[in-house]
């Protein structure tokens, strides 16, 4: 599955033994190993590409010297013929699957960037097989409610409001609606929820754990028409997940205090609904959480560090689920500001992840 690199012809440069390196690797005849990447509006990406100041790709790589492997000799973006991307996306209204990418691997198509130039920079060298990254997010999105997986039940938790009153409500379940509603004492979770509607009594179109259905059924069909999305191809398999998101999460002290359980069951999930049991799982924090740090926000980073393999709070996890601190990756960014749209904290990020994901896989568990 892991490439050979051979580096014995230096005379004539690194980039010319990575392009002899993708040339070979693009077999179609071999599954293409799909590594889908989930999230909100930090995976989807908000790196700015031009511009000859600091903060752009564009300086980091002519002027920083930074990831050489983006461009050829003359300073063009390269494009890898052994990586597809492919990015899709809800589009407006609601109206279904938009698709903003499909192509090979390349800076160019790209308005923005998020964490897969990086990504793919160390899977694709590190797998001798086609690779595609499959992107299925949108921003603005919650565990707790919009990304809330198959299986989750509802609960009770005390709300208080800005008045000081504390009040006991039921928390949605999936396919529930409204997110909570008041509870019966009597009833308790079973208290049934009020409509789910606008300010002008218009029946609101959503529901807990819609997002996730979205981004997930998005993400089959890409690969239901596997040969539109990567020419050549007959067979896949989904070797992987990458997942950045928590904002949304951290501006509510209930999703917050049960970021851990949902974060747990979404990997479950997502492995069941891809039929990957074997998938591998790396995610990355926020770039303004600091460990130690209390809060929603330090719930949230907790609960992301919870699941590290290497943690030991749940041995399954061991071998095939990774966490990737970004704060040190952040400069002195969050992620509810995009971190400024510094190109080099989503590429860094995404070189962290990637170099995870490849030990994982290494890994063989």
């Amino acid at each position: 599955m892991f490439k050979r690199v051979f580096c014995g012809i230096v005379c004539v440069g690194a980039a010319f033994a990575i392009s002899l390196s993708w040339a070979t690797a693009a077999d179609a005849k071999k599954p293409v190993q799909v590594f889908i990447l989930m999230g909100q509006s930090n995976m989807v990406g908000a790196g700015k590409i031009v511009g000859d100041n600091e903060g752009t790709l564009e300086y980091a790589v002519k002027t920083k010297k930074k990831y050489p492997y983006l461009v050829d000799e003359s300073g063009n973006w390269v494009e890898r013929p052994d990586v597809r991307y492919v990015r899709v996306m809800q589009g407006r209204g609601g109206s279904g699957m938009q698709v903003f990418n499909n192509e090979w691997m390349t800076v160019k198509a790209c308005k923005t960037i998020g964490p897969e130039f990086g990504i793919a920079h160390h899977v694709g060298d590190a797998i001798d097989a086609p690779v595609m990254m499959l992107k299925s997010c949108i921003g603005n999105r919650s565990l707790g409610w919009d990304l809330l997986p198959p299986g989750s039940e509802r609960f009770l938790a005390e709300v208080t409001d800005r008045s000081g009153k504390t009040t006991t409500k039921v928390f949605a379940g999936y396919k529930d609606r409204p997110d909570c509603w008041d509870a019966d004492p009597a009833k308790g979770v079973a208290t049934e929820p009020p409509p789910f509607v606008d300010k002008n009594g218009k029946p609101i179109d959503w529901y807990a754990g819609k997002q996730y259905d979205d981004d997930v059924s998005y993400a089959k069909k890409v690969l239901s028409e596997l040969d539109k999305y990567y020419p050549g191809a007959t067979s896949y398999e989904v070797a992987g997940f990458f997942f950045w998101q928590g904002e949304k999460d951290c501006g509510n002290p209930v999703h917050s205090a049960r970021y851990e359980e949902n974060l747990v069951r979404f990997i479950k999930q997502l492995r069941k609904d891809f039929n990957a049991p074997n998938a591998k799982f790396v995610l990355a924090t926020l770039g303004e959480a600091v460990k130690g740090s209390g809060g929603n926000g330090g719930l949230v980073l907790n609960a992301q560090l919870a699941v590290d393999g290497n943690s030991g709070k749940y041995p399954e996890f061991k071998g095939n689920v990774a966490t990737i601190y970004t704060n040190p990756m952040a400069q002195g960014g969050s992620g509810n500001g995009h971190y400024g749209g510094k190109a080099e904290v989503y590429m860094d990020v995404g070189e962290a992840m990637g170099k995870a994901m490849v030990e994982l896989l290494k890994s063989g568990k």
